[in-house]
């Protein structure tokens, strides 16, 4: 992956969200962690910004550069910003979005055991798959309060992602035997339970 490309979108999402909070009052911010990305080790996080009562800005990103033994390959950053209705008040209870995602990859050298809506996981045991994506989707989540400052949130979106890849022979080497294919993908396009710390 292009390390400075992955710098610039970083500095551009902390200037972003720098810009964002200035002026905010309490209960208009929260940070959060995807419990379940975590559990794939996938380092994340979140930011949410109430920007009007029924309604906030979610921003999740994950950035990982892995390299496991046996040379398999789970490298990867990805950004979704999230559009979110509440219909009681922000940060508690029931609420949809819609959300837009994009990112870069490089992983291979897995045992994968899905073969889901024609994204066949199989392929990823002695190949790797080197490429890009967008998409879009809708959601639908629920928030607990736990305390005064903490929440824990659930979230299921389903939608669409486009992809553009180079194929390798094997997971961590080997020559190019594609190059520049494209995948359309249509299924769940986000899953998370948050740990989240309202401010």
């Amino acid at each position: 992956m292009n390390h400075g490309i992955i710098k610039r979108i970083f500095v551009l999402l902390v200037v972003a969200t720098a810009g964002m909070m200035q002026g905010v009052k309490a209960q208009n911010v929260a940070i959060k962690s995807n419990i379940l990305a975590d559990a794939f080790l996938n380092p994340n996080l979140g930011i949410e910004i109430g920007l009007a009562p029924k309604w906030t800005l979610d921003i999740t990103g994950q950035f990982n550069t892995w390299t496991l033994s046996n040379n398999r390959q789970w490298k990867h950053w990805a950004v979704q910003p999230e559009i979110r209705y509440w219909f009681c008040d922000r940060f508690s209870g029931h609420f949809v979005g819609a959300h837009i995602h994009g990112g870069q990859y490089n992983i291979g050298g897995f045992d994968g055991k899905i073969n889901f809506l024609g994204t066949d996981a199989h392929k990823l045991k002695d190949s790797r798959y080197q490429g890009w994506f967008v998409g879009t989707g809708i959601a639908y989540g629920y928030t607990w309060i736990l305390g005064r400052h903490w929440n824990l949130e659930a979230e299921i979106g389903f939608g669409y992602s486009y992809t553009r890849y180079d194929l390798f022979q094997c997971a961590g080497c080997g020559r190019k035997i594609e190059t520049d294919k494209t995948h359309h993908y249509i299924g769940p396009t986000k899953a998370a339970i948050n740990l989240v710390y309202v401010f």
